[in-house]
């Protein structure tokens, strides 16, 4: 899953402006002028052999390549991801915003590690790091913690860019090196203060997660260094679908990841939640938020759950946009020049 977190503000001006730029790349296109591809040849060809690298890798350690639904029953509740729906006279659905639901299913009835590479959708994401149609790929791998597929995620990039440089450092290690604050253990109260100095009163209220994810937002994730950056052990409140658990200083930090390349977010990864009434209670939790704003909000994927009630094997999981490390791999300034048909080219 690839999400770029804000406030809940920042989140309805994005959502806003989203939508307007939609709506104009529709209208100020006039039917026939726009038919040539978004990406020039040359792109393609590399694009093709990048893929196909992707694919290769996981394939030779083991990894098991498999097809899920991109068009499902079921939608997520997460505040920041917005899914398509999709209406006929025969089904009522949404286009998934990724393979994550499908593929926990297979892995509770015993499939091992695997992987799924394809297309995943997400309404009013486009920008230059954004399409709403774009290619994910997932993989888990059974039996092992985030650090080691953490390994392999680096290992599978720099196959592809030998000379890349990697760092791997926590996020409360970044927190401390570029603000001087220690996310961890800084109190609300404090915590908002530093984003109202910054992004204005109308900040000052915002949750705890709100806030860490803005100040990281602006004032970390500017200052992460070129190439591969691994960020791990973050705040209990940006524990999603990880678990949990008490670092050496005695605090509690979800066992999750970001990897950035060149301060482009490229993947989240997990130490997959594996219970079940856990599991629910984020779902609920994720659902009041979207209510708090006025979202659409949708019910719980029952067909997940079960699975989760079946047993979900010890793994972890990550997403990585492939778009963007394309992008990135191929020095280009925004995802559009990396796709054949990019948004505005429907």
């Amino acid at each position: 899953m690839i999400l770029d977190l804000g406030s809940i503000w920042v989140a309805r001006e994005i959502e806003k402006v989203s939508i307007k730029l939609i709506k104009d790349l529709l209208m100020t296109t006039e039917v026939g002028s726009n038919w040539q591809p978004a990406a020039e040849s040359a792109v393609l060809v590399e694009r093709s052999r990048i893929v196909a690298t992707l694919r290769a890798f996981l394939t030779r350690k083991g990894v098991l390549e498999v097809e899920v639904p991109i068009l499902g029953s079921y939608s997520v509740n997460d505040l920041y991801i917005d899914s398509f729906e999709v209406l006929s006279e025969r089904f009522e659905g949404f286009l998934q915003t990724s393979p994550e639901s499908y593929m926990k299913r297979l892995l509770a009835a015993g499939s091992g590690d695997i992987f799924a590479l394809g297309k995943a959708f997400r309404v009013g994401e486009i920008g230059v790091n954004h399409n709403p149609e774009f290619t994910l790929l997932e993989w888990y791998r059974v039996g092992w913690d985030e650090h080691e597929l953490m390994a392999e995620l680096a290992e599978l990039v720099t196959s592809l860019r030998p000379s890349l440089g990697c760092l791997t450092m926590s996020y409360q290690d970044a927190f401390i090196q570029h603000l001087g604050i220690d996310p961890h253990n800084i109190c609300l109260s404090n915590l908002q203060k530093h984003v109202s100095s910054r992004g204005g009163n109308k900040l000052s209220v915002e949750s705890r997660f709100d806030c860490l994810n803005y100040l990281f937002t602006i004032g970390v994730e500017p200052r992460l260094p070129e190439g591969l950056v691994f960020l791990y052990d973050y705040p209990e409140c940006n524990a999603a679908f990880a678990q949990l658990h008490c670092n050496r200083e005695g605090q509690w930090v979800s066992r999750r990841f970001e990897v950035y390349l060149n301060r482009l977010e490229l993947a989240n990864g997990y130490f997959e939640l594996t219970d079940p009434e856990e599991q629910h209670r984020r779902f609920v939790k994720d659902r009041q938020a979207r209510i708090t704003i006025n979202k659409q909000t949708f019910g719980e994927d029952k067909s997940a759950l079960a699975a989760l009630h079946e047993g979900l094997p010890s793994c972890s999981g990550v997403a990585l946009g492939v778009d963007r490390l394309i992008m990135q791999l191929l020095n280009k300034k925004s995802i559009q020049q990396v796709m054949a048909f990019s948004w505005d080219k429907r």
